[in-house]
């Protein structure tokens, strides 16, 4: 076992683990940060998906050591009031059908706004290409993301 300090959400933690723990397991276990959800665990289905300093990172991969002093956040730290236009764009347009991946899928559709905050279909389906759903609610998602972007836009302009 070893102690790591993980900055997670904006805050810091000191965990116990072994160093090749996938971080998924420390965020859930030692954490209780459980909106991040094991999927496949291979890294095929994007469901454990979090932020590695706005990058996403499969989770299930990613061994609390390789962690470093990057900046993790889950699912929960992506807004503290669930106010993030993605959200209010996925409970407005009624996205998720089971809600399984969702967490994933939202992960990657914010680090793709923030570096695309007005994206194509052709961009959105890139950069979700690794997220899967069993619900095949991927034509929901892609309109969640483009509302998403318009939510974005108009705080942007209330903001000038």
């Amino acid at each position: 076992m070893s102690t790591f300090t993980l900055q997670v959400n904006g805050r810091s933690h000191e965990v116990d683990a072994a160093p090749e723990t996938p971080l998924l397991w420390v965020l859930r276990d030692n954490l209780d940060l459980v909106g991040t959800k094991f999927g496949c665990g291979i890294g095929q289905c994007a469901a454990c998906t979090v932020h590695l300093d706005g990058t996403p990172a499969r989770a299930c991969l990613t061994p609390v050591s390789a962690v470093g002093s990057a900046k993790v956040t889950t699912i929960e730290g992506l807004s503290p009031d669930g106010q993030h236009p993605l959200q209010r764009a996925w409970c407005e347009l009624d996205v998720a059908q089971c809600g399984y991946c969702q967490p994933g899928q939202l992960m990657s559709a914010a680090a793709l706004l923030a570096h695309n905050p007005s994206p194509s279909d052709a961009d959105i389906d890139e950069a979700m290409a690794g997220n899967l759903c069993r619900c095949a609610t991927y034509f929901r998602i892609r309109a969640g993301i483009h509302r998403a972007a318009e939510l974005l836009a108009a705080g942007r302009e209330t903001r000038a």
